[in-house]
């Protein structure tokens, strides 16, 4: 049944039109639409509190501040506290940025009249001192607030690391201190610190669930082992290599805890034969996984390739290995031998010698393995399937460039994707330039 000006299949005009349903329908649809006095004659500041409120969810913050001074209803409805329970707020110098900042007369409104609905708040600072002191002077400000989750993100070295560790450390007492329900915090490169950890236990212990603090060197053993000695719900953590301990292993796996979900552990070198990686003890591990059997352990490594010996000799529970520099055979070999929980690897450089042996051991063993990347390494066409063939379906991602392929006498590049496409039931290409 055809509604009131509605076309028929012929393209006649279906019984009930009127010439009035054609103009309103020329007015709304058609090229005349912004001549129409639809917009005039409406009385947007009559619209319900809770679409206004939608409408604003959806724009930017400049936007935002400038719909505000449509009529006194939309200023209301800027204020409402459901509008400012999520914040990011952008510091950075416009001499030497290309960086948005947020005007400083907003964050003073947002301080005087928002700190306590303020729940989920980020600071992203450029790589400037100045925009780094100035985001701590704005934590030291939010006196009431309840932040569940705080973010500090620098989208350039140094930035916080240049503040006085005093004045970082003392920003972030009144929010560990004033919040008392902080459950997701990421300070990545800051010189946080052990006291500040204790003051972020002593407030937060019970409702703390995720801790990302990697290059945070005024940070010791001592300092994370606390958190885990006192924050038994944490579900998820992230930090260099060197306060990892097989205290803090066994810390995470004591009856109290909840089961870890995510371990994440950078493994980085900044100076080539300046630092001895020491090795964590296979029980400690051993006692992790049993704890809990679903947490996903990804490691990034930024090493030389003559720093690795701490690592892999033993059966190490490792799900995600990232390797950013060159790695040797002999390293990937141990991969294959000692990493059965693998998930997914990625290498971004090798040398010039094939990896033919060491990535079909790694299929053989790795029975969990379904993501795969290789840069600037060198893998045969025949090795290649052959690895490929072992894995099958499971290899949900596989990330190989063009280059890493050496075609042989049974194998080149165009048969060779056609029998990669089969073993993985679908179709597949080496890539130009890596996804991972």
């Amino acid at each position: 049944m055809k509604r009131a000006g509605q076309k028929a299949v012929d393209g006649t005009e279906a019984p009930g039109t009127s010439q009035t349903s054609k103009k309103q329908k020329t007015s709304l649809h058609g090229s005349g639409f912004g001549e129409s006095n639809l917009c005039s004659s409406m009385d947007w500041g009559s619209l319900p509190h809770h679409v206004i409120l939608r409408v604003f969810q959806f724009l930017t913050l400049v936007d935002r501040a400038r719909a505000s001074s449509v009529c006194r209803r939309w200023n209301e409805v800027f204020h409402i506290p459901d509008l400012w329970r999520r914040f990011e707020f952008e510091l950075s110098q416009p001499a030497t940025s290309y960086l948005k900042s947020t005007h400083p007369d907003l964050i003073q409104q947002i301080i005087k009249r928002h700190a306590d609905h303020l729940q989920y708040v980020s600071f992203k600072v450029d790589s400037s001192t100045e925009s780094a002191e100035a985001a701590c002077d704005i934590l030291s400000q939010l006196v009431n607030c309840s932040i569940k989750t705080l973010g500090l993100i620098s989208t350039a070295k140094p930035s916080f690391m240049n503040v006085s560790k005093a004045h970082f450390a003392s920003a972030l007492t009144v929010v560990f201190v004033n919040s008392k329900s902080l459950s997701s915090i990421k300070v990545d490169d800051t010189p946080l610190d052990d006291p500040s950890l204790k003051v972020l236990v002593a407030n937060n212990s019970d409702t703390l669930k995720l801790l990302k603090m990697s290059s945070c060197p005024h940070v010791s053993p001592a300092g994370i082992l606390c958190v885990a000695d006192q924050c038994h719900g944490l579900k998820e953590l992230a930090l260099n290599y060197y306060i990892l301990s097989d205290e803090l292993l066994l810390a995470l796996s004591s009856e109290k805890h909840v089961d870890l979900e995510h371990l994440r552990i950078d493994v980085v070198s900044e100076n080539p034969g300046q630092v001895q990686f020491h090795t964590i003890k296979k029980q400690s591990w051993d006692a992790l996984v049993k704890h809990s059997p679903k947490v996903n352990i990804v490691m990034y490594f930024f090493l030389y390739e003559d720093e690795f010996d701490a690592f892999f000799r033993e059966e190490t529970p490792v799900t995600h290995v990232y390797f950013g520099r060159a790695v040797s055979k002999a390293m990937l070999g141990r991969i294959g031998m000692n990493c059965p929980r693998l998930i997914e690897l990625v290498v971004c450089a090798n040398g010039l010698q094939p990896l033919d042996d060491e990535l079909i051991q790694i299929a053989e063993r790795c029975k969990n393995l379904t993501a795969m990347g290789l840069g600037e390494c060198e893998v045969t066409c025949r090795g290649f399937i052959e690895f490929v063939k072992m894995c099958g379906g499971r290899l949900t991602q596989l990330s190989i460039m063009e280059e890493v392929l050496i075609p042989d006498s049974d194998y080149s590049l165009d048969r060779l994707h056609l029998e990669v496409s089969k073993h993985l039931g679908r179709m597949w290409f080496p890539d130009m330039m890596p996804t991972w």
